[in-house]
């Protein structure tokens, strides 16, 4: 082949890569720094900042380490000082990562107090180095239980019993007590107490670097509690250093883990473009409404008014001024509701309205999707008109996804979709994650994890118990075998139109399924496939 024609040929590649590179950017970038490598806090906020036609960048996920190997903090940092900051529109930052390395490394005293505070001080130099960067931070207090890591059941329990009774004063508790930290190794309740006092001096240190101007907005968020326990304290205490400051905008302080990264995701593009959706919540129950839902420190409602503001939202009380109808549903054990609920959200995606569906188990035993309600919002083909869905594990879980996930959606709504191009990309990644969820929360946690549980011995074990990598594979394909039966029963009716706004949509089936179980426990999954949509 002649040299010219050659030469011509490798312009004509640049032309059609560079062209490629221009259609493909998205609107907005965000630096993302994830409380650990689980899909719930990584893959999930990725995977919603494209329904925001935003670009999650994270570091590599050699860093991020996995269950018991800690992220690598520090080179975590030398990653965050390499970018160009000044490229990004925002940054959420999980100091949980950087200080410990991720959520189950805080939870042990591995990390000194002094190490742990000098390796947050990177805000500082990335402040200096972005002086305009929106940054949003998150901060876990830390919760009653250790870890479940294979080693410590013995006295995994007694541990969250002593977390959980030993501020109690009467005479019968301190028996109890007592006789816990008997059982307890010494050693273990040591480390105990030490990772508690050196989570609150960062979580101390976080409110500082607020009043500072170091961050925007902060979440101090309560990984799982209970109503009464040693973190009432803690979280009093800080409530109390917010509020003397006078950062109660600023600074929130609420339940929830995994899922804050998506709650400051929804604010951050909120802020960015200036969207402010009003929200109006609807319960299934009143009396389920105000009850302290299980691994949470607080009522149902006063945790989605916490989540509605943390998104950069406004909770309205009349539906007429309501952007969003965001409908909860705790109501698996009370007869007859399932049907009436999800009627009325069929009735309501009908009329035009934007709806969030949340499904929370109430009791703490299933963990995921209720079946009588889900398959009531199935036979009337409403999961692909919604804006957003979850019912994954806790109440503040299930909120945290199914919130940002529709308030997401409703600002591209707003603001994308009159461009094709970038409305095809937006729709494809709504209808990823609205069959994502429902793939996970339904039918893995509800129908698939059960089985998955007994699959190897034949008798049940706890969800969170150890698997080599062997036994995890043969889980993995036996999960993936299940799952794609029930993904193409789903899909049948998943792409009936319910909605007069969707008409104009044309999706792919989704294709090349796959399964996995990241931490060798079925607790948590990755699932993931293809699709593609097209704006007609």
């Amino acid at each position: 082949m002649k040299k010219s024609i050659v030469l011509a040929l490798v312009l004509l590649s640049f032309v059609i890569n560079g062209f490629a590179q221009k259609t493909t950017k998205l609107s907005s970038k965000i630096l993302f720094i994830p409380l650990d490598a689980r899909p719930p806090c990584l893959k999930m906020t990725e995977k919603m900042g494209l329904i925001g036609d935003a670009e999650v960048i994270s570091p590599p996920l050699a860093l991020l380490g996995n269950f018991q190997d800690p992220g690598q903090s520090k080179k975590i940092n030398e990653w965050i000082l390499k970018q160009d900051l000044k490229s990004f529109d925002a940054a959420i930052i999980v100091l949980d990562m950087i200080a410990y390395g991720g959520l189950v490394a805080s939870r042990k005293h591995n990390v000194e107090s002094s190490v742990a505070l000098s390796r947050v001080d990177v805000l500082k130099q990335i402040r200096k180095n972005a002086p305009k960067l929106k940054i949003y931070g998150q901060s876990v207090i830390m919760r009653l239980a250790p870890s479940a890591d294979g080693k410590n059941e013995a006295y995994r329990e007694k541990l969250a019993t002593w977390a959980k009774i030993s501020p109690d004063s009467d005479d019968k508790t301190r028996a109890e007590v007592a006789k816990l930290e008997q059982d307890i190794p010494a050693a273990v309740l040591a480390d105990y107490k030490s990772a508690r006092e050196r989570n609150y001096k960062t979580n101390v240190k976080a409110i500082d670097f607020v009043k500072n101007g170091l961050i925007d907005y902060l979440i101090l968020s309560q990984d799982d509690a209970s109503p009464k326990g040693v973190h009432l304290v803690d979280r009093q205490n800080l409530i109390k250093t917010r509020d003397v400051l006078g950062l109660t905008e600023k600074i929130a302080i609420q339940p929830g883990a995994d899922e804050v990264s998506m709650l400051l995701l929804a604010r951050a593009l909120n802020k960015n473009y200036k969207f402010a959706p009003k929200i109006k919540a609807v319960y299934s129950s009143e009396k389920l409404k105000n009850k302290v839902m299980p691994f949470e420190d607080r009522t149902l409602a006063e945790t989605v008014s916490h989540h509605i503001k943390a998104t950069g939202s406004q909770e309205v009380e009349n539906e007429s001024a309501a952007d969003i109808l965001f409908y909860v549903y705790p109501s698996r054990h009370e007869a007859g509701v399932a049907e009436k609920f999800a009627t009325e959200i069929d009735q309501k995606i009908k009329a035009g309205k934007r709806i969030i569906v949340a499904d929370i188990d109430p009791i703490g035993d299933v963990q995921g999707g209720d079946s009588v309600f889900t398959m009531a919002l199935e036979k009337r083909n409403v999961f692909s008109s919604l804006n957003g869905y979850a019912s994954w594990n806790t109440a503040g879980n299930t909120i945290g996804t199914a919130l940002p996930h529709g308030v997401v959606f409703a600002l591209a709504e707003s603001r994308f979709l009159k461009n094709k191009t970038i409305a095809s990309r937006i729709w494809t990644a709504q209808n990823w994650f609205m069959i994502n969820r429902v793939m996970d929360d339904y039918y893995y946690h509800n129908l698939v994890r059960a089985k998955a549980n007994t699959f190897l011995t034949g008798k049940k074990l706890p969800s969170a118990a150890l698997m080599n990598d062997a036994d995890n594979q043969k889980v993995e394909s036996y999960c993936l075998g299940l799952l794609q039966k029930y993904m193409d029963s789903f899909l049948s009716g998943y792409f009936k139109k319910n909605n007069s706004l969707e008409q104009n949509i044309q999706c792919g089936k989704p294709v090349n399924l796959s399964f996995d179980l990241p931490w060798n426990r079925t607790f948590e999954a990755d699932i993931d496939f293809d699709i593609r949509c097209q704006v007609q």
